[in-house]
C-alpha cells in the first residue's frame, strides 16, 4: 500500500519542490498507527518465542525482563519506528508544509522490499529456506532493497538536480546542511541492513542441498 501511494504521488509531481498530491497529506496520517502497533506486536512475539520450547510452554518472564530481552534484540528497529513516528511523522505532516511530496512519495516506495522480507521469514519458518521459491525471493529482495532503499537517495539528489539545473555532484553543496545529514541518517540504516541481507544471500547461495533420502 506505502509503494503504491508512493508511486501515485511521485508520478503526479512533475515540479519536485512545489507540485502537491493529496495522498502525501493523508497517508502519513494513515500509517502512524501502523508503526506503533508493529513495535507492540514485535514484542508480544519475542516474548510468546521466549515461552515456547518444544512443545512446551514456559511460565511467562516478568513484564521487566522481557522487555529489556526485545529491546536488545530489535533495538535498531524499534528506534527506526520510533523515529517514523517522531520525527518523520512531524516533518511529513507540518514541517514541509506542502512542499516536496514528490520526494515523500519516493520513499513511501522504499517498502517495496518489505514483502520480500516478510516472505522469507515465512519460508524459513515453514523449513522451506532450500527450495527454489526461497532464492527467487532472495533476488526479489537484493534487488528492490538495492534499488528502492539504497540508489533512491543518490536518485533524490538527482532528480532535485535536474529541477534546479545543477549536475548530481553540486547538489549536496547547494543544500542546507540539515538536510545531508537528515539523508545519511535514513541511509545508515538501511545499509546495515543490506550488508544482513546480502550475508543471508551468500549463504544461502553457497549452503550445499540437503541430502536426499534413501530409495
Amino acid at each position: 500500500m506505502a509503494s503504491t501511494a508512493g508511486y501515485i504521488i511521485s508520478s503526479s509531481c512533475h515540479h519536485v519542490i512545489d507540485d502537491q498530491h493529496w495522498l502525501a497529506g493523508v497517508y502519513p496520517q494513515f500509517a502512524v498507527p501502523y508503526f506503533i502497533y508493529d513495535v507492540y506486536a514485535m514484542f508480544l512475539c519475542h516474548r510468546h518465542r521466549g515461552r515456547v520450547k518444544g512443545h512446551e510452554v514456559a511460565p511467562p518472564p516478568p513484564l521487566r525482563v522481557a522487555l529489556v530481552s526485545y529491546l536488545r534484540k530489535d533495538l535498531l528497529m524499534v528506534l527506526h519506528h520510533a523515529a517514523m513516528v517522531l520525527v518523520c511523522f512531524p516533518v511529513a505532516t507540518l514541517w514541509r508544509q506542502g512542499k516536496g511530496d514528490f520526494f515523500l512519495g519516493c520513499l513511501l516506495m522504499a517498502e517495496l522490499s518489505t514483502p520480500f522480507v516478510c516472505l522469507g521469514k515465512v519460508l524459513i519458518l515453514y523449513r522451506r529456506q532450500h527450495t527454489a521459491l526461497h532464492k527467487l525471493n532472495a533476488v526479489a529482495l537484493l534487488l528492490t532493497f538495492l534499488l528502492c532503499r539504497l540508489l533512491l537517495f543518490p536518485y533524490l539528489y538527482w532528480a532535485y538536480g535536474r529541477q534546479r539545473g545543477l549536475p548530481l555532484l553540486r547538489v549536496p553543496s547547494t543544500l542546507p546542511p540539515t538536510y545531508n545529514l537528515a539523508a545519511a541518517a535514513l541511509l545508515a540504516p538501511q545499509l546495515y541492513w543490506f550488508l544482513l541481507i546480502c550475508r543471508g544471500a551468500w549463504r544461502l547461495f553457497r549452503a550445499p542441498p540437503p541430502p536426499r533420502p534413501p530409495p
